[in-house]
């Protein structure tokens, strides 16, 4: 849909901004109302499907009017946007209402679930090509296609014959559809998580997030590079979005590094590959990370602990780089004026700790459901910064009512999202593909599991291509980890491969959404600071395959080999990056780095789950040591030689 789809005067300037408050105040109302279980509390009998009809009813109709075609131009919606959001909210408004008189009734295909559900599917297509765009919008058509004519195609992927009729009433109304697992867990789990970092945002989080990286690595050699990945780490505690975490933290640290004498495409790489692995980063991690828990079916608590020693990789890889590029670039010292003392911003902002105790108290050791983890949080946010506030800046009550009302819009395009993936899940179920491309696949993994990985991560990059991580990782997770299953490999560590390379897609060219946002601050070119981004991150195409082959490092089995190979992992990942850099305690030369880069390989190979053609045995002193153990003991030997050889020759 084009501009002109939005011709016409605007009819809502006025009143446009006092809408779209109520309905995103409405959102997060509704949303909080729910994960508390007020419904249940107050003997309201409300069908699941009854509250995400009424998320859709608000939520479509905010997605209409805050992304008008023409709002740029003319500052409000046109009369198309406004018909568009009156239509989303009587259709949705009519299964809430409706849907247990609907429900039994739906086998039938009466002529008003047909036309509803045949207006709610467009109105969920429209809705994600303006909030992400054709790439997304495309593949969706391409499931619907295949759903009305998948019945033709010869060989295993052939679909099952099914009606256009019957398709519209199932993808609208069933609960393993756009009803489903994917809108509840955006609308009963992510909200909740939303509203927590704007509370942090608004009672100055953000501020104390860099005050405290400026204090923790400000003085340091690289003190620029490593401020971001420092506050990057911290904003994606509660962000869990990369586009998101470079615009709030870029505008600081972009211009800091760049100070320092780092070139542009370089510090918004740094800022872009930082900002992505808040998504890797435990208690919130994107929605994703909640939809990996629904899949898996554990509770997500098991999903924030799997994900902890990732995380700590990624960011030891970012931290170590900062350091020894600037060695090699002979970078100064950020300006130590600027560098607050760290006792000062403890002081100040000591409490900001509180709601992060509190979550982990109440997902670890009281076992509480995500959204109530989540809430409990949010209450201590609300009375820590009213009460302490940062810098002498206080939340007020009019600061409450603005983190409800802007939890509602920041949380348009995750749950528009989700409702596509829904739309995927439900044509996958429906037409019987997922059972055909889990049986090609598993095929393929039986000639190799590890060609098997590498078209997975090269499909994933791919699919990535200008689409959120969440929509990617579903996609995959219904498409591709059945077979990862089915080949033999740990559930977790095959939904958490999934993750990283959907997340990898944000930082991969050409379509890469967090290097291009970090290059419009630093006003660099978008392929050079893209190209940058693979070569800083190098480590995030690395782990997966890592914690693949050997889950105990997701804290999956046995924990002593767990720590072990994280051990040997994080000496793998200086020395990798040394070689990569080129730098370590002076520069380093071409031998010394291929030395290093082999013995990070040696140190990144799992104890005792190598591919067949890789394994070894042997025996020392009459004990029996697994090859991947002895090749880890020789990589660890090699390491710190050389090490030890750049040591003494920069003392020298």
């Amino acid at each position: 849909m084009n501009d002109a789809a939005g011709s016409g005067a605007p009819i809502l300037a006025p009143a446009q901004r006092w809408i779209e408050t109520a309905l995103g105040t409405a959102l997060a109302l509704v949303a909080v109302a729910w994960a508390l279980g007020l419904p249940q509390r107050l003997d309201w009998p409300l069908f699941t499907e009854q509250f995400l009809a009424g998320i859709l009813a608000l939520v479509l109709p905010l997605a209409f009017l805050a992304t008008a075609p023409r709002r740029r131009r003319r500052g409000a919606a046109g009369v198309w946007d406004v018909a568009l959001a009156l239509v989303a909210a009587l259709a949705a408004g009519y299964v809430a209402v409706r849907y247990p008189d609907l429900q039994g009734r739906l086998v039938y295909r009466p002529w008003d679930g047909v036309a509803i559900g045949v207006v709610l599917v467009l109105l969920v297509l429209e809705a994600v090509r303006r909030c992400c765009g054709l790439a997304l919008l495309l593949i969706l058509l391409a499931f619907v296609a295949y759903a009305l004519l998948g019945h033709v195609l010869p060989g295993t992927l052939a679909a099952r014959p099914v009606q256009w009729d019957r398709l519209a009433v199932y993808l609208a109304m069933d609960t393993n559809a756009l009803i489903g697992t994917s809108l509840l867990v955006a609308a009963e789990v992510v909200i909740p998580f939303i509203l927590m970092g704007q509370i942090l945002n608004r009672g100055g989080g953000a501020d104390f997030f860099n005050d405290i990286a400026l204090a923790a690595a400000g003085r340091s050699r690289g003190g620029g590079g490593k401020i971001a990945v420092v506050s990057s780490l911290l904003f994606g505690f509660v962000s869990g979005s990369a586009v998101a975490n470079v615009v709030s933290g870029g505008i600081i640290t972009i211009p800091l590094m760049m100070k320092s004498g780092m070139r542009a495409d370089r510090a918004a790489a740094v800022e872009a590959v930082s900002s992505t692995g808040g998504q890797l980063v435990p208690p919130v991690m994107g929605a994703a990370a909640f939809l990996m828990a629904e899949f898996l079916g554990v509770p997500y608590r098991d999903v924030a602990l799997a994900a902890l020693a990732p995380s700590l990789l990624f960011y030891l890889a970012l931290y170590v780089w900062c350091d020894f590029a600037a060695g090699r670039d002979g970078l100064k010292l950020v300006d130590p004026a600027r560098i607050p003392r760290a006792r000062d911003v403890l002081r100040s902002g000591w409490h900001y700790a509180l709601p992060f105790v509190a979550l982990f108290v109440a997902l670890f050791w009281w076992n509480w459901s995500a959204q109530l983890a989540a809430l409990f949080g949010c209450a201590i946010l609300y009375v820590t910064c009213t009460a302490f506030g940062y810098r002498g800046r206080r939340m007020k009550l009019r600061d409450i009512g603005w983190t409800i009302a802007s939890t509602g819009s920041a949380v348009i395009e995750v749950v528009v999202i989700c409702a596509a993936a829904g739309l995927v899940i439900g044509v996958l179920n429906l037409t019987g593909l997922a059972f055909g491309l889990t049986l090609y696949l598993g095929q393929l993994a039986e000639s190799n599991v590890v060609v098997l990985l590498l078209v997975t991560a090269a499909i994933s990059v791919v699919l990535g291509m200008g689409m959120p991580t969440v929509a990617v990782y579903v996609l995959l997770a219904a498409l591709i980890a059945p077979a990862m299953v089915k080949a033999g490999l740990d559930p977790m560590a095959a939904h958490m491969f999934l993750l990283y390379f959907g997340m990898l897609s944000m930082i991969t060219p050409p379509v890469a959404l967090a290097s291009f946002a970090a290059a419009s601050i630093a006003r660099a070119d978008f392929w050079r600071t893209g190209w940058e981004g693979v070569k800083i991150g190098w480590i995030a195409y690395v782990v997966p395959f890592v914690f693949v082959f050997q889950p105990s490092v997701l804290f999956r089995g046995n924990l002593w080999t767990g720590l072990w190979e994280i051990a040997t992992a994080c000496f793998g990942v200086v020395l990798g990056t040394a070689a990569i850099v080129g730098h370590a305690k002076g520069p380093v030369g071409p031998a010394w780095r291929a030395a290093a880069g082999a013995a990070s390989v040696l140190l990144f190979l799992p104890v005792d789950r190598l591919p067949d053609a890789a394994k070894l045995d042997f025996a020392l002193g009459g004990v029996a040591l697994s090859g991947g153990l002895v090749l880890n003991l020789a990589g660890a030997a090699a390491g710190a030689a050389l090490l030890a050889l750049e040591a003494r020759r920069a003392r020298r």
